[in-house]
């Protein structure tokens, strides 16, 4: 059996807190952890220091997607850890857009893949996905796909139904409803959601956010400060390394609550 955890978009300081907590308490069920970091440092892109935390906590693959550039210092270390930008950025790209990994004799081969609709128009997805797997058919396929539509996300699912073993959402930062498995077998969500504050807009500080809305005028968002409540989400499965299936999962939500001295339990 193979254990892994996913867990959606880490969401500045309150996401990291969150990320932290629930590692501390269950990374030693999982063994793999896979981190959606792009908009782990104040809501946009990721630094260093960022990435050694994660890894150092248990993390071992560290995702993007269309917020990977916004720290430039990113190209300073992007090629050194487990950081994937996504796979159909043009080639040449700096880093890398997966990375396969030897667990319990099985070879885990994770992927990075960005959509097209609302988002940069980058290579095709679904023909960049086709070209890695020919590479390596023998593979365990885990997949992020970031997007935006729903219906993109959807379409590439059942694509690769089959052939990948797990297809999981992250970028709208909302848990959607839809976990389940597809006719092939490959595990799916449309996203897995969101490591940050609860009560936010997907992430954000809810007075900035809401004044976009109303104004509709320019405005720098930014994570809540010390938020009441803080949440992980994502999703968990465990694979028979024989058959290459998932057999079970559940979702992962978890809501940390800031007591009057400043912590979270």
């Amino acid at each position: 059996m193979l254990n892994v955890a996913f867990l959606g978009d880490v969401s500045g300081r309150p996401g990291r807190r969150a990320l932290q907590l629930w590692l501390e308490e269950n990374r030693g069920k999982y063994d793999l952890c896979i981190v959606n970091g792009e908009n782990a440092a104040a809501g946009f892109g990721i630094t260093e220091k960022i990435v050694k935390a994660f890894l150092s906590q248990g993390v071992d693959v560290i995702t993007m997607g269309n917020h990977t550039w916004d720290k430039k210092e990113i190209f300073n270390f992007i090629e050194d850890y487990p950081l994937l930008r996504p796979l159909n950025y043009p080639e040449g790209t700096p880093g890398k857009g997966l990375i396969r990994l030897k667990i319990k004799d099985v070879t885990v081969t994770v992927v990075n893949l960005m959509g097209r609709i609302y988002v940069e128009c980058l290579d095709n997805p679904f023909r960049v996905f086709d070209a890695v797997h020919s590479r390596f058919p023998e593979d365990l396929f885990i997949v992020d796909f970031h997007a935006e539509a729903t219906s993109e996300k959807q379409a590439f699912g059942y694509y690769v139904d089959g052939r990948a073993c797990a297809v999981l959402g992250t970028h709208t930062h909302v848990q959607t409803a839809d976990l389940r498995l597809l006719p092939e077998g490959t595990l799916y969500i449309t996203d897995a959601g969101m490591c940050g504050a609860v009560d936010s807009v997907i992430g954000m500080d809810l007075k900035e956010s809401i004044d976009r809305f109303i104004k509709q005028l320019p405005v720098r968002f930014k994570v809540p400060d010390k938020p009441s409540k803080i949440q992980v989400c994502g999703v968990s499965f465990n694979v028979d390394v024989e058959s290459r299936k998932v057999i079970s999962f559940e979702r992962i939500q978890k809501i940390y609550i800031r007591g009057e001295d400043g912590n979270y339990s």
